[in-house]
């Protein structure tokens, strides 16, 4: 519910939300604050742009006055009252910040004579851009500075955001065939390699407060060791408790947890098996002087590469998210002993383009190629496919994907 006084918190979930413009393809400029009966933003780790919606309750028949087709921009500004920098709020002002592009109305009906139901779908410029635009083109040099460029370019994205990247630690070439800028990216990514942790492969996606480009180890740690603070802290307690030993009932209630479920679980070790995250080889192929190198994972050894958010506190081998050390047979193996659960052929070459006699994939040692895949593989397998929580809890303006709760 909204606040009574300016800037201040009177309970938990209040925010500021003074405006919401619908910017129309003739110019004009329309407050649907009052008609709007919900506003979502969309935001994940695993999504390259932003996007929401807002359901409008329509009695005025703006839909026609307007002539609504899809083309028409909605900027906003929403925070957390108190909220004084941009990195608190979502600032989708024209003004300051970067306005949302309308590219679809769904869900079109009437609710009561007169009256109409629909829901406007936006999302940020870089979406819309990467619709219109491709990339052919061949990048050397730093993986980062391959993936900033492309950001910058005014013939491709041309975002005007805030970008925060990961240094990596490895040089590539990379041939860009006529892709989207998205999948360009997406393709740079699986192939960059963190400069200070032993991770394969970054995350690219963007949040209200710009763009990332980073890996996991990033979102966990500092600089690959020191483990990150977390933003939030969150617990399952009760919250419309009227109880005199809480001094700070408003950040009481931030805490609490409304509802909550399990989406996925880690233990599902049929699916696991088969996708390679305990244990796959690799064969690698190389075209230059036709040899073959196999590579194998063991999740055992391997898992203690790359930062995890389950930190047990202990160290030494063996502290794992699920059982690497028992035997799972009568044969008396291990869960990553099994290395033809999976198996890939992976093409690779040295001289790719001329100038280099590193890999393919990675900008490597061309025997590296297969067991980089295979490390990336599996980390992402753990981090995509385990334990996933679903949670309902008070709005925040400052929290976005990448933070550690």
């Amino acid at each position: 519910m909204a606040n009574k006084v300016p800037n201040s918190i009177e309970m938990a979930g209040d925010y500021d939300l003074n405006h919401v413009f619908l910017h129309d393809h003739m110019g004009g400029v329309t407050d649907i604050k009052k008609m709007m009966a919900e506003l979502n933003v969309f935001e994940s780790i695993f999504k390259n742009a932003l996007t929401g919606s807002v359901v409008i309750t329509d009695a005025q028949n703006l839909i026609a006055k307007l002539e609504i087709n899809g083309t028409e921009r909605i900027s906003f500004q929403l925070s957390t009252p108190g909220a004084n920098d941009s990195r608190s709020m979502i600032d989708a002002s024209v003004e300051t910040g970067q306005p949302f592009y309308v590219y679809k109305i769904t869900d079109r009906r009437q609710i009561a004579p007169g009256t109409l139901l629909y829901t406007l779908h936006f999302a940020s410029r870089e979406f819309i851009r990467n619709l219109r635009t491709k990339v052919s083109q061949t990048y050397r040099g730093n993986i980062a500075y391959q993936v900033i460029k492309i950001l910058m370019d005014e013939n491709y994205l041309d975002s005007q955001k805030e970008i925060s990247y990961e240094p990596t630690g490895n040089i590539n070439d990379v041939v860009i065939p006529n892709m989207r800028p998205f999948d360009a990216i997406n393709m740079i990514a699986k192939r960059a390699l963190p400069e200070k942790s032993g991770g394969v492969g970054y995350y690219f996606y963007e949040t209200t407060k710009g763009l990332y480009f980073r890996s996991w180890d990033n979102m966990v740690t500092v600089k690959g060791s020191q483990i990150r603070d977390t933003k939030q802290i969150f617990r399952y307690m009760p919250m419309n408790i009227d109880d005199p030993t809480i001094d700070d009932k408003i950040g009481h209630d931030y805490q609490s947890v409304e509802s909550y479920r399990f989406v996925n679980n880690f233990h599902d070790i049929a699916a696991n098996t088969v996708m390679g995250t305990y244990a796959h080889k690799a064969i690698t192929y190389n075209f230059y002087d036709k040899s073959y190198t196999p590579s194998t994972y063991d999740y055992r050894y391997e898992y203690g590469r790359t930062k995890h958010t389950d930190f047990t506190g202990r160290g030494g081998l063996g502290k794992y998210a699920v059982a690497a050390e028992s035997a799972v047979d009568t044969d008396n193996k291990r869960v990553g002993d099994y290395t033809e659960s999976r198996v890939s052929l992976l093409p690779t070459t040295q001289f790719l383009h001329g100038d280099s006699d590193t890999g393919a994939g990675y900008g490597l040692d061309v025997t590296q190629d297969g067991r980089k895949f295979i490390q990336g593989v599996s980390q992402r397998a753990q981090i995509e496919n385990g334990t996933t929580l679903h949670m309902v809890v008070k709005g925040q303006s400052y929290l976005e994907p990448g933070d550690l709760i």
